[in-house]
């Protein structure tokens, strides 16, 4: 995909999704439910047959395949070239909501060109961070639906654990897949809730915990308190710190999370305890510390568009980020981002974006403390 196309997509999947905020932000939430949630009930035959982790047909990248132009193998200007060499590492991805239909509750395995298009753009700007360490696995997934997540109902509920299910058989191929080697789990959004689940299912107390390098649960809360002790893993308090979680939301300064916490705080943790705002997990991604401090100038690189929107460049030093009352709150905004955030500051969309140089290094460091 040429880089002007690509960018295309950036403009347009965010300016859609801004809209919709602004809707909320404005008229109040009841207009979104109405524009967005699924029609009818949950029918798990209208998402399709279930994939085959076994077919390559069932990943959207996986190696040892020749994939035409691989989006995890994209690079921005200014990153060096991966090296096959030092991949010793193995990523098993779980991407965000791109299904924005309405006709179903959760989206078939082929869902159609846009939706295509956004799975790709998340593909080239959050799991590509990890190109130099490791090879990369992103299972496709019955993915539930964007209207499943604005409202608690029973419909809901089933997409997400239909959803989940998939994500939970490719995981555990990628098992088989990836043999002996150290893995690094990845998620955003959906895929970071799909992360959740499969942390407290499937490494916490199991051998398998000990492969762990670190798990970056991004773009959804954890509660330290009612929700961590569950995952198997610590939060990563150091930057040379392996088998830990990293986890981060976005936000500028002043930031207005309630859209994000308002309901999430009315549900239980994993051990039953309460959800807050102020105990949700911070790790920042630029220094590799639970509740660390970062200025701009050490951040190695943020993901920034051209002027005429026809390139990507890695510019290091664009922003830096706190840690404060559980969220990541920047300091300094990247101009030609700040025009497409969301309501209250929120930067959901850009959550590796801004620190894909950052990634990219705390990914490298950790699996040397893990080799270590």
């Amino acid at each position: 995909m040429c880089a002007r196309r690509f960018l295309t997509i950036v403009l347009v999947l965010t300016v859609l999704v801004v809209a919709g905020a602004f809707a909320v932000y404005q008229w109040g939430g009841r207009v979104l439910v109405d524009q967005a949630v699924p029609t009818g009930h949950f029918e798990p035959a209208k998402a399709g047959d279930g994939p085959d982790y076994r077919s390559n047909d069932a990943w959207l990248t996986r190696p040892g395949v020749d994939w035409p132009d691989n989006p995890v193998e994209w690079k921005p200007a200014g990153a060096p070239l991966p090296d096959n060499g030092t991949r010793r590492a193995a990523v098993f991805y779980i991407h965000p909501t791109t299904y924005l239909e309405r006709d179903r509750w959760n989206a078939p395995l082929r869902t159609g060109e846009y939706t295509d298009e956004r799975t790709r753009l998340f593909l080239q700007t959050q799991p590509s961070a990890f190109n130099d360490v490791a090879e990369i696995w992103a299972p496709r997934y019955r993915q539930a639906a964007y209207g499943a997540f604005l409202l608690k109902s029973e419909d809901a509920e089933k997409a997400l654990d239909f959803a989940y299910r998939d994500v939970a058989a490719a995981f555990d191929q990628f098992v088989k897949d990836a043999d002996a080697r150290p893995i690094i789990l990845a998620g955003h959004s959906q895929g970071a809730l799909h992360l959740e689940r499969l942390l407290r299912e499937k490494v916490a107390g199991k051998p398998i915990a000990k492969r762990i390098v670190a798990a970056y649960v991004v773009g959804w809360p954890i509660s330290t308190s009612a929700d961590l002790p569950a995952l198997g893993l610590p939060a990563c308090s150091a930057p040379d710190q392996a088998s830990c979680i990293i986890s981060w939301i976005t936000f500028g300064d002043p930031p207005n999370p309630d859209f994000i916490f308002h309901e999430w705080a009315k549900t239980k943790g994993f051990n039953g305890g309460e959800r807050r705002q102020q105990d949700t997990l911070c790790v920042n991604p630029i220094s590799g510390i639970q509740d660390g401090a970062a200025p701009p100038q050490d951040n190695p690189g943020t993901l920034v568009p051209s002027a005429d929107m026809g390139s990507a460049t890695l510019q290091p030093g664009a922003v830096g980020a706190h840690c404060r009352a559980g969220l990541l709150i920047l300091d300094g905004i990247p101009p030609q981002l700040g025009s497409f955030v969301l309501p209250g500051n929120n930067y959901h969309v850009y959550d590796y974006a801004l620190f894909w140089g950052a990634v990219r290094r705390d990914a490298a460091r950790r699996l040397a403390a893990w080799q270590r």
